[in-house]
């Protein structure tokens, strides 16, 4: 931990560590090998050489353990044949930059150190933090920020240092996906493709990594957005990644629909109903969208989908008024128009915000009938209005047509391509296992397919943000051009359920091999350079990596290929899997279903079958 880039501790979105480097001997340890043993933990081995006459081998071997709630563990290991006097040197340094600040660069020079208790501790108007050493050190000097020790080691000796570092007057971190109860199942993954249990483990490691309770409900979950810009809850990135890992269970869906409840907006006026959230980066030809909009019309979606799933019907009970509201915000906003507008005025109208509201508006009908509520009616009718126009009005016939991206205010159709347009193929789950109807007809849903697996959008890697055609395209634009895995997951499984299985497989395997070189660990996003013999995805220098999207999505991606779609409520399952079985046989163990345990193996023939599920659960043709 050096002090440069990225390096360091957080909490709270500030640095509370900057730099960690370690001396033995007067010199620093060879660096051999960086290793991430789990979604919050990192391991470090080192050598040295203590004796230039013992010839090429080294005898001193140091091993640094570092957690993500600011403890790390230094042990040094002897295999020399005498024993060693180790003089051991750590220097400590933080700026107590905020994350704004170093990601622009600005984050300011090294903070003086004080001695404190058993370490050193940093001061300034930003705050505090401080380190402590067990066992203590011999010597501290603050001023070089340096703590010392000597130790004896007999051959095959062992010496350890734990340091902690906090922010002061901030409690312990607890990580959640720790707890007793996990509200996610070990499922895994087994087949003929090895890369997809390595895929699947990551993503369940990761997605534990990034729980959070909420502070006044402490056993409802969510998901953070991803490490390390972005810590917190992100509305529209919570309920997606929910919505994703369905096929792990509903309890995190449960608990993430809580808590985004409880800040709905329920004041009388034009944002009642409206889930807030923050503004997102667009790319290059559109403004910055609202994800506030976008959460509150995924909200009615991933309930009725977890009740399908096996969301227990006390639970939707209590979350059927908050989606009541959400449904209510899109009807008063869309007013007597056929679209939901931008909520900022003047703003265009958005392709994928339509997608989002047309699924929103037929699973909120859906839900609303299944519990005895009116107003499902008068939702489908305008999801039907919606389809209509939006064939028409949306669709630019050049080149074999293509889905605008927007519309500006006056009318004029925004021509740019990008991976947004993969959600007009997400269309939800409705009863019995059928997809809902999409915004597009059975032709211009060919031709998005056809654009979606061409080599101007997919990369080899995964779905480009932009259209490499496009003008403003850049690879590594966070809309411009970089590959988003959850955009890609989404395509993968929308061409699947629309049987375009030729498209599908090629972005999944893109997405497997990007997996594989990210160690499985997928950052959320990558840059969009074209896959050539040899190459490798590169990495974007400002993507989060764990990201709740990104690890959702290799759940999403293998759930697809079993193409699971059940309806608890009705006590059935409908099993449609990828024909081609793009990756062999594969099966998949420890899902749930309606509440219980839930495997399924499908062929290399593309025939699945069920090994295990509910008591009850009729599997439906």
């Amino acid at each position: 931990m050096t002090g440069r880039g990225l390096d360091g501790f957080y909490r709270a979105g500030r640095r509370v560590l900057s730099r960690c480097q370690i001396r033995v001997g007067g010199r620093e340890p060879l660096a051999v090998q960086a290793r991430m043993t789990a979604a919050d933990c990192v391991r470090f081995v080192g050598t040295l050489r203590t004796s230039p006459q013992a010839g090429p081998d080294p005898d001193v071997v140091v091993e640094r353990t570092r957690h993500a709630d600011g403890a790390e563990r230094i042990t040094l290991r002897s295999a020399a044949v005498r024993p060693l006097r180790l003089p051991v040197e750590v220097a400590l340094a933080t700026d107590l930059a905020d994350l704004g600040s170093i990601a622009c660069g600005n984050a300011g020079p090294e903070l003086p150190a004080t001695v404190h208790d058993s370490g050193l501790r940093w001061s300034s108007a930003r705050g505090s933090s401080t380190v402590t050493a067990d066992p203590p050190p011999t010597d501290a000097l603050a001023s070089a920020g340096l703590l010392r020790w000597e130790f004896e080691l007999p051959p095959g000796g062992v010496a350890h240092i734990e340091l902690r570092v906090r922010s002061d007057g901030a409690g312990p971190v607890r990580a959640v996906g720790r707890a007793a109860t996990r509200p996610l199942p070990p499922a895994r993954a087994d087949g003929d493709d090895p890369r997809a249990e390595g895929l699947l483990r990551a993503s369940i490691d990761d997605l534990q990594g990034l729980l959070l309770r909420d502070p006044t409900h402490p056993s409802d979950t969510h998901l953070a957005a991803g490490a390390p810009w972005r810590c917190g809850l992100a509305p529209a990135e919570a309920l997606a990644a929910a919505r994703m890992t369905l096929p792990l269970g509903t309890r995190l869906a449960a608990g993430t629909l809580r808590t985004l409840a409880r800040s709905q907006l329920r004041d009388k006026g034009p944002q009642s109903g409206l889930i807030p959230g923050p503004r997102r980066d667009a790319g290059t030809h559109l403004p910055p969208a609202c994800t506030g909009a976008e959460a509150t019309l995924l909200f009615p979606a991933l309930l009725a989908e977890a009740r399908r799933w096996g969301l227990a019907e006390p639970e939707v009970e209590e979350l059927l008024p908050a989606a009541e509201r959400c449904l209510s915000w899109l009807r008063s906003t869309v007013g007597d128009g056929r679209y939901l507008p931008d909520p900022h005025p003047g703003g265009p109208v958005r392709c994928e915000t339509q997608a989002h509201a047309h699924r929103a508006a037929l699973l909120g009908a859906d839900l609303l009938d299944t519990c005895g509520r009116s107003g499902g009616d008068e939702l489908r009718h305008w999801a039907g209005e919606l389809r209509a126009a939006f064939r028409t009005d949306f669709w630019i016939d050049d080149l074999g047509g293509r889905p605008a991206a927007a519309r500006t205010q006056d009318g004029r159709p925004v021509p740019h391509l990008g991976a947004a347009a993969a959600h007009l193929l997400d269309t939800g789950l409705l009863g019995g296992g059928e997809p809902a109807p999409g915004l597009l007809d059975k032709v211009q849903t060919e031709q998005l397919a056809r654009l979606l697996g061409g080599p101007a959008m997919d990369s080899g890697w995964g779905l480009r943000g932009l259209s490499a055609k496009d003008a403003g395209y850049n690879p590594f634009g966070h809309r411009s051009g970089a590959v988003r895995v959850h955009e890609t997951a989404v395509a993968v499984a929308g061409l699947a359920a629309a049987d375009y299985e030729k498209e599908a497989s090629a972005l999944l395997r893109g997405v497997l091999a990007a997996a594989e070189a990210f160690g499985h660990r997928l950052p959320d996003m990558y840059g969009g350079e074209a896959r050539t013999e040899g190459s490798a995805p590169l990495p974007h220098p400002a993507a989060c990596r764990p990201a709740a999207t990104s690890a959702a999505a290799g759940v999403l991606l293998l759930a697809t290929l079993v193409g699971i779609r059940p309806d608890a409520p009705a006590g059935t399952v409908t099993l449609r899997p990828m024909r081609g079985a793009p990756l062999g046989e594969i099966v998949l163990t420890g899902l749930r279903v309606a509440g219980a345990p839930f495997s399924v193996r499908v062929s290399r023939l593309g025939l699945a079958m069920v090994e295990e599920a509910a008591d009850g659960l009729q599997l439906r043709a």
